[in-house]
């Protein structure tokens, strides 16, 4: 990703210490986070300072070599990383590789250079479903901030548009944390691809006008059936769609897919702070004394998927 000129990464590892884009800055500040230690990089994706499938993954990856540099006790810090993030398969996938590695450095290296050829991918081919003017929707953050680098969701859209097709892209503002209107609209904007936000509950009326073409999610875990775990609020999408026959596609390197995971219902679901519901910036925005249910996520079963866009080709889980 370009910002400001300079081409980034979402996450690196120099020495024992893991460097982040801080996402909870963005839009309006790019500051780069430095975690020196394994118990400060758990905390940076608990805190969800990076959150994507594939970036936290990533950063999984380094945050397991650096248990091993500080010689830790690596199945105690195996064990805090894996209870940052409950639903995310990509950490559990880089944790357990860098945990049996011979050399957990390099090994956590690989895993990141490996998403960003993924994700490269994923955009060569998803581009394919893309017409010239097509007017797509997307839920949440699944573009570079959400990966290593090119993202998922998003990789198809940016090699549309780098190719010369017009796209138009309906941003959903992904509440309570607003990762669509803070992080893709941001990204977009960079990229240069024509955009608006729209709220959530927007997408089923653009559907039943013809406004949408198509639309494409990311994932946080991919049961064996087909079943997809992604941000809360994208199952709706997804039967909108199917009413209104319009192609839902998942992108999602084949890191994302839990094959010991039978189906969605046996899926993890992520509770996380009702504070995030009831405040904004700090300001309460809801009625004093009333609580909030702030489910991170919802399951997407297959048979509403027209297909999953990965590396190695699109899949058909119906």
């Amino acid at each position: 990703m370009k910002v400001n000129g300079r081409d980034y990464r979402t996450v690196w590892l120099e020495g024992s210490t893991v460097y982040l884009i801080e996402q909870n800055l963005l839009p309006f500040k790019f500051q780069i986070y430095a975690a020196k230690t394994y118990q400060e990089t758990c905390l940076a994706i608990k805190t969800m300072l990076v959150r994507g499938a594939g970036a936290i993954g990533a950063t999984a990856g380094f945050t397991m070599a650096q248990a091993f540099l500080q010689k830790a006790d690596p199945v105690k810090a195996k064990k805090e990383i894996e209870a940052t993030r409950p639903t995310a398969q990509n950490l559990f996938y880089a944790v357990n590789r860098v945990f049996h590695a011979k050399d957990p450095t390099a090994e956590a290296q690989k895993i990141a250079d490996e998403d960003v050829e993924n994700c490269r991918k994923i955009g060569e081919i998803g581009s394919s479903l893309i017409k010239d003017g097509a007017n797509i929707e997307t839920h949440c953050n699944a573009g570079w901030l959400a990966f290593v680098d090119y993202g998922s969701a998003l990789s198809p859209i940016y090699q549309a548009h780098r190719s010369g097709k017009k796209v138009f892209v309906y941003v959903d503002e992904t509440r309570p944390r607003n990762q669509g209107a803070k992080l893709t609209a941001w990204e977009l904007q960079n990229e240069g691809v024509p955009h608006v936000i729209i709220p959530d509950n927007a997408g089923a009326f653009l559907m039943s006008q013809g406004k949408v073409d198509l639309m494409i999610v990311g994932a946080d875990r991919i049961a064996a059936n087909g079943d997809v775990a992604n941000k809360i609020g994208t199952l709706e999408k997804a039967i909108a769609a199917k009413e209104f026959g319009i192609p839902f596609y998942v992108a999602a390197p084949s890191s994302t897919f839990d094959q010991k995971c039978p189906n969605g219902q046996a899926i993890p679901i992520e509770e996380r702070s009702e504070d995030e519901v009831l405040f904004e910036s700090g300001i309460r925005i809801a009625s004093p004394g009333s609580k909030a249910l702030n489910l991170a996520f919802d399951v997407t079963p297959a048979k509403y998927i027209s297909g999953i866009i990965t590396e190695k080709g699109i899949i058909n889980v119906k």
